[in-house]
């Protein structure tokens, strides 16, 4: 019988500053060891040109999808400790970060309050969210607009993706 208390969670990951891919990976050891929280999916990690008009280095970004006891605003004030422990400067919107942590979707809420908004409200625009999103989870669909989330990919006019890394962020031995 499925634990009615167990909430399904995606979150975005990204990282332009700094050793990209160790603060991804730390990021996800990190949100591991939150109690209550289990990761269930890691997507691939794809370089991606920065989103907005600020000049800064290209991105590293994944999401992983995260089964959890806690509830959304639980859960974002979990990742902003995080962020800020794996030394995150706040600096001006759509600016360089060393991690960045969003949570996309949380169950098929639709929800909004002073903290968080779900689903996170750039989703359908970002290819580096969509791309990997879809990587683990193929038939997700968005529950504002009842949609599958592949079929926003093909309605993007601006593409950010560059590439997909080859080599998976953990390992055998990790």
């Amino acid at each position: 019988m499925k634990d009615v208390n167990i909430n399904i969670a995606y979150i975005g990951i990204g990282s332009n500053e700094g050793n990209k891919r160790t603060n991804i990976k730390s990021a996800i050891d990190l949100i591991n060891e939150i109690a209550d929280c289990n990761i269930e999916k890691i997507s691939s990690v794809y370089e991606t040109l920065p989103f907005g008009d600020i000049e800064q280095n290209n991105f590293f970004n994944a999401v992983i999808k995260i089964s959890t006891k806690l509830n959304p605003q639980e859960l974002f004030i979990e990742l902003k400790k995080i962020e800020q422990r794996l030394g995150r400067i706040i600096r001006e919107k759509w600016g360089p970060r060393e991690i960045d942590l969003d949570v996309l979707l949380f169950n098929d809420l639709i929800f909004s309050d002073e903290i968080i908004t779900l689903p996170h409200k750039g989703i359908i625009y970002r290819d580096f969210v969509l791309v990997p999103l879809i990587e683990i989870e193929p038939e997700l669909i968005h529950p504002i607009f009842n949609k599958k989330i592949v079929d926003f990919v093909l309605d993007l006019k601006t593409k950010n993706i560059i590439n997909k890394l080859s080599e998976p962020l953990f390992t055998e031995e990790d």
